[in-house]
This record gives structure tokens, C-alpha cells and sequence, in this order.
């Protein structure tokens, strides 16, 4: 259920930033961040501590594009 998960809402967000929609684009990062909590579960059980501040790193970066196409305009 993981893997789908990670697959599912990676490749979602980057189909979503990707294309011509300027509205697929504004929920590109929310989709992302929706990713975000399985990664951080996927690195935790595996004790993959570089994968965990990646994920982290991500989260951080999902988070800005967030503001960026929501508030900030």
C-alpha cells in the first residue's frame, strides 16, 4: 500500500506541474505534500535516515509551492 501510495502521489503532482492547466499546476504541491507523510513512514521503517531529511527537504520545498500558487499572488 506504501509503494502505491508513493507512486500514485509522486507521479500525480509531477503529471500536475508538468502540464498546460494553470489549475493542475496550482495543486501540483498539494498533491505532493498529500505523498509526503509515506515517504516519512516509508524512510522511517526502513531507517533510511538520508531518505527521511529528503523527505523532509521535499515536504519544506511542496510547502512553498503551496504558498507560491495560493497566497502569494
Amino acid at each position: 500500500m506504501t509503494q502505491f501510495a508513493l507512486a500514485f502521489f509522486g507521479l500525480t503532482a509531477m503529471w500536475l506541474a508538468m502540464g498546460r492547466d494553470p489549475r493542475g499546476r496550482r495543486w501540483a504541491p498539494i498533491v505532493g505534500l498529500c505523498g509526503q507523510p509515506f515517504w516519512i513512514w516509508f524512510a522511517y521503517t526502513v531507517e533510511a535516515w538520508g531518505l527521511m531529511l529528503l523527505a523532509f527537504a521535499y515536504t519544506v520545498v511542496y510547502i512553498r509551492g503551496a504558498w507560491l500558487q495560493r497566497c502569494a499572488r
